[in-house]
């Protein structure tokens, strides 16, 4: 049985370390708010930058531009991204998890992996994956200009044929305790995302008068398009890895809060049984004293 010694120091401990993830999560919770205002600002722009790619397709050759030009995927980039730091519950966990299983359905294809983060940099790095690059320490200090090295690094690749199609798995954003694991195609810009303008509500109704030209235009604004599409997932993983990261501490505070009720109660039954203890001796004393 613990003495009482260890039962106090037990409970100074946790409520040491109540107070830590108590502070963690108005961190989490301050950082989430920017996030989600980032992320919510974004989004509306990355749609309607994709409604006009779409419509300006239907309009030109889309062989104007290898980007846009599919072909049979014999070699797949799979670009994953996790947070650089823990302490966000199974945000990280999760994504590693299906990424692996969609590296191991993959069947004849070659499969090469580019992570983003430093925990799936950590895990994929120390096992046999081909791994092309690595990149961490970028959700400290996000910016847009990492979004752009990461489409020209893919790009590059693409067109050089290294190849033929690049996969992003990644955390989007739903709410504070609900995030949505996604596996988005970045590379060749997908074909329901270039042929299927004429779905689009009002969209089939308008035409527009372009200057200098629709090809110039569409092959300005593919890298635009993907710049954005990246720096879109990057704010939807930032956003989610804060909002995960808030709930995971809020439920250590809580459990926190459990724990030292727990203790407390279990000191107080040791220190009622001490004292119980101590007056029988005291007791026995006496009535040894009596019958001497």
């Amino acid at each position: 049985m613990a003495t009482l010694r260890e039962i106090r120091r037990r409970i100074t401990g946790v409520k040491n370390t109540q107070k830590i993830t108590k502070a963690m999560k108005m961190v989490a919770a301050s950082r989430l708010r920017r996030a989600q205002e980032a992320i919510v600002s974004a989004r509306p722009y990355a749609r309607k930058l994709g409604e006009l790619l779409r419509h300006l397709v239907t309009k030109v050759d889309v062989n104007l531009n290898p980007l846009l030009v599919g072909r049979e995927p014999r070699t797949v980039l799979l670009v994953v991204v996790t947070a650089d730091r823990g302490l966000c519950g199974s945000f990280n966990s999760n994504i590693i998890k299906a990424a692996v299983h969609r590296l191991g359905t993959q069947g004849d294809i070659v499969t090469q992996v580019m992570t983003i983060g430093r925990k799936s940099s950590d895990f994929f790095g120390k096992r046999k994956f081909d791994v092309v690059s690595k990149h961490s320490g970028i959700f400290s200090d996000l910016d847009f200009d990492h979004a752009r090295s990461f489409v020209q690094e893919m790009s590059e690749g693409y067109l050089e044929g290294r190849f033929d199609k690049v996969d992003v798995i990644y955390n989007e954003f739903k709410s504070v305790i609900q995030q949505r694991i996604v596996v988005e195609q970045l590379l060749p810009i997908p074909a329901e995302e270039t042929q299927q303008s004429k779905n689009l509500r009002g969209l089939s109704q308008v035409d527009y008068i372009y200057e200098p030209s629709s090809a110039e235009i569409v092959n300005a604004l593919v890298p635009r398009h993907l710049n954005f599409q990246m720096w879109r997932i990057l704010l939807e993983s930032n956003a989610a890895e804060q909002g995960a990261r808030m709930t995971a501490m809020d439920n250590a505070t809580e459990n926190a809060r459990e724990l030292i009720r727990d203790l407390t109660l279990k000191f107080n039954n040791a220190r009622q049984a001490s004292i119980t203890k101590e007056l029988l001796e005291i007791v026995s004393g006496a009535e040894a004293l009596k019958a001497s």
